[in-house]
C-alpha cells in the first residue's frame, strides 16, 4: 500500500527503529539498479534517511550523480522482517559536509552500533517522499 510520510504509524516508525538491515537501490550511469545491503538511520522530523559508506563506493557515486534534467537521483530504501515491509523512497544526494555526516553517524549509532573511525566517510541522504509497505 503507498503511503505519505504523514501516514506513518506508530507500529511503522517503531519498526523503523528496531535493529534491522535493509537494502539500497540506485541506479548506475548505465541506469540498471545496483542494490546492496545496508544499515540506515529515519529521521521523521526531517523525513530523511541517512546512511553512512566511504568515499569511494558506487552507492556514494550513485548518490553523487545528477540527471541530464539536473535533478538528483532517486534511491530506495527497504526493510522486511517476515510479513512487516517498509519502503522508502525518495531523492538521494551525497552529503560530505562534517555535520551531515556526523548526523548519519549518530543516527546508524543510535539503531546498530557506533561505526569505527574512517577518514573517507561520507553520508547518504534519501529526501523520503513515498512510502509502500506495513509494519
Amino acid at each position: 500500500m503507498r503511503r505519505t510520510t504523514d501516514d506513518l504509524t506508530a507500529e511503522m516508525l517503531a519498526f523503523l527503529a528496531e535493529r534491522h538491515l535493509a537494502t539500497l537501490t540506485t541506479t548506475r550511469a548505465d541506469g540498471t539498479a545496483h542494490v546492496v545491503p545496508v544499515g540506515f538511520g529515519y529521521d521523521h522530523g526531517s523525513r530523511t534517511v541517512r546512511i553512512i559508506t566511504f568515499a569511494g563506493s558506487m552507492k556514494a557515486a550513485n548518490a553523487a550523480r545528477i540527471g541530464p534534467d539536473d535533478t538528483p537521483g532517486r534511491a530506495v530504501v527497504s526493510q522486511v522482517d517476515g510479513g512487516r515491509w517498509l519502503t522508502l523512497e525518495g531523492p538521494v544526494r551525497l552529503v560530505t559536509d562534517p555535520a551531515g555526516i556526523a548526523a548519519a553517524i549518530a543516527a546508524y549509532a543510535a539503531r546498530y552500533r557506533q561505526p569505527a573511525d574512517k577518514p573517507d566517510r561520507v553520508a547518504i541522504e534519501i529526501a523520503v517522499d513515498r512510502i509502500m509497505g506495513r509494519a
